[in-house]
């Protein structure tokens, strides 16, 4: 059964950072387009960033130069290294694993930004 599996939220300060990671299992995770997705009380579900099989990111423009989305295809891992955290960036953060017409989410890490 996939299985994509998130850790590394926690409680940080305005101007803090935290590095997000998401394990997966039972993909050929190297085919995949992986991505982080977030979703704030109240508010839909958006892309943060994905990155490309070929390690092309995408950021969307509230956290560029903030965030950094890598993979590593050896470790079946894909990572979100977040800076200069802002209240705003609060919410639960889910990993996505896209190929074609085949998706998979794990389970959400809750992120909260508060002084």
């Amino acid at each position: 059964q996939v299985q994509l599996v998130e850790s590394g939220g926690g409680l940080v300060q305005p101007g803090g950072s935290l590095r997000l990671s998401c394990a997966a299992s039972w993909i050929i995770f190297r085919t995949y387009v992986m991505g982080w997705y977030r979703q704030a009380p109240g508010k839909q579900r958006e892309l943060v960033a994905d990155i490309s099989t070929g390690y092309m990111p995408n950021y969307v423009d509230s956290v560029k130069g903030r965030f950094t989305i890598s993979r590593d295809n050896n470790k079946n891992t894909v990572y979100l290294q977040m800076n200069s955290l802002k209240p705003d960036d609060t919410g639960v953060y889910y990993c996505r694993a896209k190929l074609r017409y085949l998706e998979y989410w794990g389970q959400g890490t809750q992120v909260t930004v508060s002084s």
